[in-house]
Parts: structure tokens; C-alpha cells; sequence
């Protein structure tokens, strides 16, 4: 054991902590600043648009679409300005259309208001300021799930349906002349009685089973939102979108025809009749929300799958987990981050622009819905803050301050924790090792917890290995296990327990066959847990942070300590990068020693 004098502790601590903030991008082995550009996600235009609207709405300007007979009205100004920063954010047209009208409307604003002369609609607003083409639901894609389809399927299966006349009982051959296409068709009982609410219900059941079928055939885990959103926007192509209801179905002037196809797509996809915003608890009707984001997606444009995967992260906020990954337990690729932004733009209307209450909500709500605490605040963290860089506002600041405290400790309890494990003598292989040894310990006692409280029975998960090379000879993918990855993991629901050794490359392909019918039910809490660790490389503090203060110490010089580090990071270490981040942070640290 090494005497260290306690004024030199703290420089080394000091210079490695300093160091490892001087650039978040060496904090991760994602690739942030190319997110920023729009390269690979769009998820930086959902927080610098919410902090344009959240600035707008709290300073007191009107969210409001109305049918105003006038060529502009003033939320054009502001969904003008939320476009412009979308783009600015790296989002071309339609998807900063997309994404400005999906918050505009969890914001607010209305989907639809008005009549012929004077109807607005906010998915073609957004797209008209954007200045896009219209394309058409079939050419929408749904977001990357491996695969990813377009709302073709619905399209196709609610036109053929029309064609065999299988889509409304009425043959429009038999409308006398001067009811079809005018006010006694479209403004009483046969448009708005009877033929209207039947195509309505017919083409979202549909188009969404049809979607819903057609994401099994490509091999995809079928998605509820997405297709019940395709499936109401294709419908909403054919039928009049403004249309009254009955009156059993809803109030006058405040029903629209979007609501029933909205309620028949979401009966067909087996979505809850509620559904509640993570912290606020705020409730939504879904056939509501899914008939008007059918609407929007019907207007809006092409967006791209990166835009539809932006999409996916906005509904994220919702506490059913209706889509994307960024309101779930697991810490995802930064590129997925967005939930918490609407969030936080929500919490911030409700709570009056108290940005210090808010903060500490979402704080201690995401610490404890998550796998891993530290990477989620950490996350959260590391994109407001690129995206401060781009546009400084309230919503991205406020989850800055959120989530600085924990990022912090983290960082030093590392620095701590290296620095006096190397001084007891302990070689630099050892601390990164036992790092990342804690942080699955870390992560398997919060799944442990989660998981028991969702399946209602005393559930746990340990990772018993985790190697690279499990079937590859190459050796991208025998140094980086992420690629390739050999995994024996263990799971115990109640009293049942499944062993499986090769889980990803041997055991999951069997299941998925059909052939391991009496470990089936093992498979969705291991592979939620394999989800987990796949993408330890968001958050890279354990190759970092003590490669920095070995080098500090002068144990070693910057570029072995770095080598070393990510090749003892046997989890962190899933995929490239952590040797030229820790290389970088520990030059800086030596430089800041020896000023």
C-alpha cells in the first residue's frame, strides 16, 4: 500500500473528474454529435421543439387551432418557429412536421376544427409550413423494430375491402343524384347516421388487423400504437375526417368521425381505453388520441423511419409503454431518448414553470422505473445537454439540473473508488473489472425489483456469462461482445427456473421455432435483461473514468491505461470507442496534473 498525501487525493480525483466532463462525447460510445446533425436519429429536434412550445405556451401564447377566416393565425407563428428549430436540429421537412405536430398536440392543440372554407388540420399545417408534399399513409414507414414496414397493408386491405364491397353496407350506385356529394348526404342522417360511422368502424378494424398482420409476417413482434394509428390514418384518407357521429356516440360540434375510428382501432389492437403520462398522471382517452394522431399522420407528409422512430419516442411519455424505449426500464442507444422531454414540457405546464419541482419529480420517477438508474439520469443527461447545445431553453435545462446531481456522483464515486484501489496496490485490470462486476449487481437488483412488481410474482435474473465470439470467427466480433454476443443468463419466476446457457445465439432461435416450449416463458425477462446490458456503451464512466486517474497517478501512460480499461470493461465494453474516449480524458487528466 502507497501513503498518498490527502492534497494530492484530490488532485488526481480532481483532473480525472474534470477531464471527464471537459467533452460529454467521451463519456459514451454513442455517436452524440452526429445526432445533432440529424445522423441516425432526430431526437434532438424533440427537445429543442419542446423547449420553443414550452417557452411559447408558459409566456402565454395560444396553442389553439381555430376556423378562423383569416390566412394566418397565431399558432402558425409558433409551430413556423418550432419547424425552423426542428431543421436547425438536424430534421429535414417532414420530419420536423411530424415531430412539431405530434407535441403540438400532446401540448394542446386541437387536431381538426373548421368547416370547408376556413378547415384546418394540424398535420397538414405543419406539413404546408414545413413546405413538404403530401405522400399518403402507404408510403409511411413505422419506425425501425428490426425490420420496419410502411402502412401499405392497411391501405391495401381496407381498398380491397372497398372494392368487394365489404366496407360499408351502402352501394354508392343506389344514391340518387344530388344526395351523393352534397349536404343531404354529407350533413344528415345517411353520411353522418349511417354510413360514415360504418366505414369508420369497418376500415380502422381493418386496417389496423391488417398492420397487425402484417408485422408478424415480416418477422416483427406486432405493435398495438402504430397500428391502430396506420391503420385509423388510412381510413381517414377515404371517409370525411370532419364528419358528426350519432348522437350516442358522441357530443355535437365536438365529435368527429376521427374519434370512431380512433375507438374501432383500438378495440381491434387490444389498447387500454385510458392511457396516463410517466410523472404528471394526466389521463388520455386513447380512441381520442389514436383517431387524431391518425389524422396528423394522414396529412403530415413522408417522413422518414428515423422520423417514425422520433414518433415512437414522443408517445414514449405514456406510463403503458405504447412505443419506443425511452419511457421503459430498459436504457437505450441516446438516440432513442425523448420521452422525458414531453414530460418535462408536460410537468412544466402543470406545475406553472416550476422548474425546480419538476426537476426532482422526473428525477425520482425515472430512478425508479428504470434497470439502471445511474445510465438512465446519466442518458437523459447527456443528450439535453447536446441539445442545449443547439437550442438553450427551459425544458432542456430544467432536465439538466434533474440529473446533473446523479451524473456527478456517479463520476466521483468512480474517481473515489479508483483511486484508492489502486493505491492499495491493486493493478488497473482489477478496478475496471470490479466496476463493471457492480454495475451488473447494480442492474440486476433494480430489474429484480421491477420485474416482481410486473409479473406479480418474486422474480430474478442473474447473468452468469457474458463473452464475445459466440458463433463468429471475425474479430471485430470476438473482441467486442455486443456483436456477437455469448450469454448464459438465469431467470426464476415464482417457482419456476430456467438455466440457459447460449441464450441469444442458441436457446432465443429455438424458442422462436417453437422447439423450447418449457423455457418460452423465460424469454421475454432474459431478453429484457440482455437488452439492458447490449447497450452498456451509452454510458462508458467505467473504462473512462479510472483509465483518467491511473493516468493521473502516473501508473501508467494515457494511451496504456485506456488499452487496458476497455479491455478489462468485460461489460461496458460491448462495442468500440472506450479506448480513444479513455485515451483522450486521461491525456487531459495528466495535462491538468502537470500544469
Amino acid at each position: 500500500m502507497t501513503t498518498i498525501n490527502p492534497s494530492e487525493k484530490s488532485r488526481v480525483i480532481s483532473a480525472a473528474e474534470m477531464a471527464s466532463v471537459s467533452n460529454i462525447s467521451n463519456l459514451t460510445n454513442d455517436r452524440i454529435e452526429a445526432l445533432a446533425g440529424g445522423h441516425g436519429m432526430v431526437n434532438m429536434a424533440i427537445h429543442t421543439v419542446v423547449n420553443v412550445i414550452t417557452e411559447e405556451v408558459l409566456r402565454g401564447r395560444s396553442l389553439s387551432i381555430e376556423f378562423a377566416d383569416a390566412r394566418r393565425l397565431p399558432i402558425d407563428d409558433i409551430m413556423e418557429k418550432a419547424i425552423k428549430t426542428a431543421k436547425h436540429s438536424g430534421a429535414d421537412g417532414a420530419n420536423a412536421a411530424l415531430i412539431v405536430a405530434c407535441i403540438m398536440y400532446l401540448a394542446g392543440s386541437k387536431a381538426q376544427v373548421g368547416i370547408p372554407a376556413g378547415n384546418r388540420k394540424l398535420g397538414a399545417t405543419a406539413r404546408m409550413l414545413a413546405q413538404v408534399d403530401r405522400s399518403g399513409v402507404a408510403a409511411v414507414p413505422t419506425a425501425k423494430m428490426n425490420n420496419k414496414i410502411s402502412g401499405f397493408p392497411a391501405v391495401v386491405a381496407i381498398n380491397q375491402a372497398m372494392m368487394e364491397g365489404r366496407l360499408t353496407s351502402f352501394d354508392g350506385r343506389k344514391i340518387p343524384m344530388f344526395v351523393a356529394g352534397g349536404p343531404v348526404y354529407g350533413h344528415s342522417a345517411l353520411g353522418e347516421d349511417f354510413i360514415w360511422p360504418e366505414m369508420a368502424r369497418n376500415g380502422a378494424r381493418i386496417g389496423t388487423q391488417a398492420m397487425l398482420d402484417a408485422m408478424a409476417g415480416a418477422a416483427m413482434q406486432p405493435k398495438p400504437f402504430i397500428s391502430a394509428v396506420l391503420g385509423a390514418a388510412a381510413i381517414l384518407e377515404i371517409i370525411h375526417p370532419d364528419a358528426e357521429v350519432p348522437e350516442a356516440s358522441g357530443q355535437y360540434g365536438r365529435t368527429s368521425s376521427a374519434y370512431l375510428v380512433g375507438k374501432s382501432a383500438v378495440e381491434t389492437a387490444g389498447l387500454p381505453e385510458k392511457i396516463h403520462l410517466k410523472v404528471t398522471g394526466e389521463e388520455y382517452d386513447t380512441a381520442k388520441v389514436v383517431g387524431d394522431v391518425g389524422l396528423i399522420i394522414k396529412d403530415i407528409g413522408g417522413p422518414s423511419v428515423i422520423g417514425m422512430m422520433a414518433f415512437d419516442e414522443i408517445f414514449a411519455a405514456f406510463t403503458e409503454m405504447l412505443s419506443g424505449f425511452s419511457g421503459s426500464p430498459v436504457n437505450t442507444p441516446l438516440g432513442h431518448i425523448g420521452a422525458y422531454a414531453i414530460i418535462g414540457m408536460k410537468a412544466l405546464f402543470e406545475h406553472n414553470g416550476d422548474a425546480e419541482k419538476v426537476a426532482k419529480m422526473i428525477a425520482e420517477e425515472r430512478a425508479q422505473t428504470t434497470f439502471n438508474p445511474e445510465v438512465a439520469l446519466f442518458s437523459i443527461n447527456t443528450i439535453a445537454r447536446k441539445a442545449n447545445e443547439l437550442n438553450n431553453g427551459l425544458v432542456t435545462s430544467m432536465l439538466i439540473n434533474a440529473t446533473e446531481p446523479a451524473r456527478a456522483k456517479a463520476l466521483h464515486s468512480r474517481a473515489e473508488f479508483a483511486f484508492a484501489q489502486l493505491s492499495a496496490g491493486k493493478t488497473l485490470e482489477e478496478v475496471v473489472r470490479a466496476l463493471d462486476e457492480e454495475r451488473i449487481a447494480y442492474m440486476e437488483k433494480h430489474a429484480d425489483r421491477i420485474l416482481s412488481d410486473m409479473t406479480g410474482s418474486e422474480t430474478h435474473v442473474k447473468i452468469l456469462k457474458i463473452a464475445p465470439g459466440a458463433r463468429r470467427t471475425a474479430n471485430l466480433a470476438k473482441k467486442y461482445w455486443a456483436f456477437d454476443p455469448l450469454i448464459d443468463i438465469s431467470v426464476t419466476l415464482g417457482d419456476k427456473t430456467a438455466v440457459m446457457h447460449g441464450f441469444v445465439h442458441d436457446i432465443i432461435p429455438q424458442i422462436c421455432k417453437g422447439e423450447r416450449p418449457d423455457i418460452e416463458w423465460a424469454a421475454p425477462l432474459g431478453a429484457v435483461i440482455m437488452d439492458e446490458i447490449a447497450f452498456s456503451g451509452v454510458c462508458i464512466m467505467n473504462i473512462v473514468v479510472p483509465a483518467a486517474i491511473a493516468a493521473a497517478m502516473k501508473l501508467y501512460t494515457p494511451a496504456e491505461a485506456a488499452t487496458i480499461a476497455e479491455k478489462a470493461a468485460y461489460v461496458t465494453a460491448g462495442i468500440p470507442g472506450g479506448k480513444a474516449a479513455a485515451t483522450r480524458v486521461a491525456k487531459l487528466a495528466l495535462e491538468i496534473i502537470e500544469a
